[in-house]
């Protein structure tokens, strides 16, 4: 089979695209031919080292969707030929033609559900999902949404209209009309000088990029306002100091960590398995890279030239 390699961390150059020997199923192991595999930002911080040690060389890669074609021992042959879509946890192994992966858990995928879909909704999914049980909105809220053209800030802005919510959301160039596409009430150009002016009595801000922009965010909010976030893709976290908070009476929660754990992760994919079933999520699909071009993927990403999720496809 095919399949990306890396033997030393570092740029998205390390990424290489090779021939391979077949991996062979372990008990209680299935061995999946890919359909799709996602790209998260968290892979590009894995590339480079920054989310801690890593065993080189290695085929990146946590999300997969593709058809069950051979078991190992100790799994029921009932598996063969099933649509499926699993979470690799911090193993890996995505990038490739083939990848094998524990029975417990997969999830089977109905007919009518896409592989871009699923791999767009198994990881990040379950990531919103657990950041909506924090946030708990409301038809009372005004939300602002950073980075709400990404794969995750997408799914925020369709959540917020399904509960009632107003939803303004950040974004730049051709994206801002990505943005109210999906059903955002105002799309703001987070680039343009003095974007946040005039932006007062938001009630919720959900903030993954940090930085200059969660903190002018987080200036938006009325009293007693919120800010949930969930991550920093600036590489600096907003400012939640005393200093910021105290005037307004503001609460800033971290979603991610324990916070995110408490309810367990495979209950959160199955909630955001369902809730793509059902349609209450549609998740926002970048057009494909090829599995060659995983390192344009990965540039792409990191350069914010990308809308929505990033999959890959051998």
């Amino acid at each position: 089979m095919f399949a990306i390699r890396q033997y030393e961390l570092g740029p998205a150059s390390t990424l290489l695209f090779e021939e391979v020997p077949d991996p062979t199923p372990g008990p209680g192991q299935v061995r999946l031919t890919v359909a799709a595999a996602g790209v998260h930002l968290v892979d590009t911080t894995i590339r480079k080292g920054a989310f801690g040690p890593v065993d080189l060389p290695m085929t990146p890669g946590r999300e997969v969707a593709g058809v069950v074609t051979s078991t190992g021992p100790e799994v029921s042959s009932e598996w063969l030929g099933r649509r499926v879509v699993v979470h690799l946890g911090m193993a890996s192994g995505g990038y490739a033609e083939l990848a094998v992966a524990a029975v417990e858990s997969l999830h089977p995928l109905p007919d009518d559900v896409s592989f871009e879909a699923a791999v767009a909704m198994i990881g990040t999914g379950r990531t919103v999902v657990g950041v909506l049980g924090t946030a708990g909105l409301t038809a009372d809220d005004v939300v602002l949404v950073t980075s709400a053209a990404g794969g995750m800030g997408a799914l925020f802005v369709q959540e917020a209209r399904n509960v009632g919510a107003r939803v303004i959301g950040l974004a730049s160039g051709a994206k801002l009309d990505h943005v109210v596409g999906n059903g955002a009430d105002a799309a703001i150009d987070y680039t343009r000088a003095g974007w946040s002016d005039g932006l007062k009595d938001i009630t919720v801000v959900l903030d993954g990029v940090g930085g200059e922009v969660g903190t002018a965010a987080l200036g938006t909010l009325g009293v007693g306002g919120r800010a949930i976030i969930y991550g920093w893709a600036s590489g600096k976290a907003t400012d939640t100091s005393v200093d910021n908070l105290y005037p307004k009476s503001l609460t800033a929660t971290v979603a991610l960590g324990p916070g995110l754990m408490r309810r367990g992760l495979r209950t959160l994919e199955e909630e955001s398995m369902a809730g793509l079933a059902s349609g209450r999520f549609v998740p926002l699909i970048n057009p494909p890279f090829a599995l060659r071009d995983a390192a344009k993927a990965h540039e792409a990403l990191e350069s914010r030239a990308t809308v929505g999720k990033v999959v890959l496809k051998p």
